[in-house]
């Protein structure tokens, strides 16, 4: 068998919804013949205060900085995102970079924010397949 490529991924959350994050980190890591480098800092770092203007410059730098060298960014398309203006930055960031951007339907969710399927270039549903299948077929390639 050849060797497996290694994905490097951002996966777009919101800190206050870090179940959803953790829960879709599980999917990839338990994907078989699938590997990943996640990029993206699930937790809030308490020195950074986004609500204050240096807090904000701060964090978009670090976002920046994630989502540059990746290949794929995903991004877990709950409704609570049609509000968020950090997931906006993210993608934001990952057009700016041109990286290919694959929205993930939550589990038993039918809608999806509209802001989250504009940007996407697929939308999968909430399984390992799914997801594992749409990064294999969207991610840039490592030379890039």
């Amino acid at each position: 068998m050849p060797a497996l490529r290694n994905y490097d991924l951002f996966v777009s959350h919101a800190w206050r919804y870090h179940d959803e994050y953790d829960r879709l980190e599980r999917l990839l890591k338990s994907a078989p013949n699938f590997q990943f480098r996640n990029f993206s800092v699930p937790r809030h770092d308490p020195l950074i205060d986004p609500g204050t203007r240096v807090g904000q410059q701060k964090l978009e730098g670090l976002l920046d900085a994630q989502v540059r060298p990746v290949q794929c960014v995903l991004v877990i398309a709950g409704m609570y995102a049609a509000h968020r203006f950090w997931i906006d930055k993210e993608m934001g960031f990952a057009q700016y970079y041109d990286k290919p951007i694959i929205g993930v339907r939550p589990w038993g969710q039918e809608r999806v924010p509209e802001s989250v399927q504009a940007a996407a270039v697929e939308m999968v549903a909430w399984n390992t397949d799914s997801i594992v299948d749409g990064i294999r077929r969207r991610s840039l390639s490592p030379n890039r």
